[in-house]
């Protein structure tokens, strides 16, 4: 019987096991190969280093600069954007608020723009000169343009709060879906006893909701470790290296300064960061799941 279900299995899971061999796990194992190598990208093969690229790493003051402001990301952003998701699709789910499709659409929209798209567009809200915020600070009584993505102390924020208005959508509708599949009758039953708003929340839409957190937060860790669409076209890591994060230190040093091999290995470590984190925040946040 054993037999009989290999010899069905195989054929069917054999073309997606080549496939993830040969799209997935082959160029994981190049990349982690051409770490070890000092390569401009130029000549057919590398030179072998071993260990050099990595040693390199520990002592390189621009590297530890992004991870820092990858880390920022990584603390900020994913407790920001779920916890104004989890509001607005409370909210949406169980208030009275009317339209609440058309709000749905309306906050999933910037999902469906590409991240440059949103880039460029928020690059124009954010011009000292003719942007809105600067506008609507000069109607606030504010007496110069706000540089806000020339100025380091702010263009690391203004970054990080794009990102975060384009997450939220996605995970408002995430949410709601959870919060939809949660019995009426618990928030009725609860009601008749006296509940609150916050109640309701804290005591049944949060741990029932538990699983579909957590999954959102091991995708916003995953997104805090990136981050080089929305910030190489606002500010290329500017001004001053102020918003400069791993993706796009991999990028100027592979695609500006040629210098491929130490390029890889930042992409490693990125890459061992986020799956560290991954299964750090999966561990960190088990419950028992609550069925209903």
């Amino acid at each position: 019987m054993t037999k009989r279900k290999w010899h069905i299995i195989l054929p069917f899971t054999l073309p997606s096991l080549l496939l993830f061999l040969v799209f997935l796990v082959y160029p994981y194992g190049q990349a982690m190969y051409i770490s070890l190598t000092k390569w401009r990208g130029l000549t057919p093969k590398p030179t072998f280093v071993g260990f050099a690229n990595f040693e390199k790493l520990l002592g390189d003051t621009l590297f530890w600069n992004a991870l820092k402001h990858n880390l920022i990301y990584l603390v900020s952003i994913p407790v920001i954007t779920i916890v104004i998701s989890l509001y607005l699709a409370f909210l949406l789910t169980h208030g009275k608020a009317r339209f609440r499709k058309f709000y749905r659409i309306a906050f999933f929209f910037p999902q469906v723009m590409s991240l440059v798209a949103i880039g460029v567009l928020w690059s124009f809200i954010y011009h000292p000169t003719i942007g809105v915020l600067s506008s609507i600070a000069g109607m606030l009584g504010a007496a110069d343009p706000i540089a806000w993505l020339g100025n380091p102390d702010l263009a690391l924020g203004a970054v990080g709060a794009v990102v975060v208005w384009q997450a939220v959508g996605f995970y408002v509708v995430l949410f709601m879906a959870g919060m939809d599949s949660i019995p009426e009758s618990y928030y009725e039953a609860a009601t008749i006893d006296g509940a609150t708003r916050w109640h309701l929340f804290w005591q049944i839409t949060l741990p029932l909701l538990w699983d579909t957190i957590r999954t959102a937060l091991v995708f916003l860790a995953i997104g805090a470790t990136n981050m080089f669409a929305i910030t190489q076209t606002m500010t290329q890591g500017g001004p001053n290296r102020s918003t400069d994060v791993l993706s796009t230190y991999v990028y100027e040093r592979a695609f500006l300064s040629g210098k491929f091999g130490y390029a890889t290995a930042v992409a490693v470590a990125m890459f061992l960061l986020a799956f560290a984190l991954s299964i750090l925040t999966m561990r960190a946040t088990r419950r028992e799941t609550l069925e209903y």
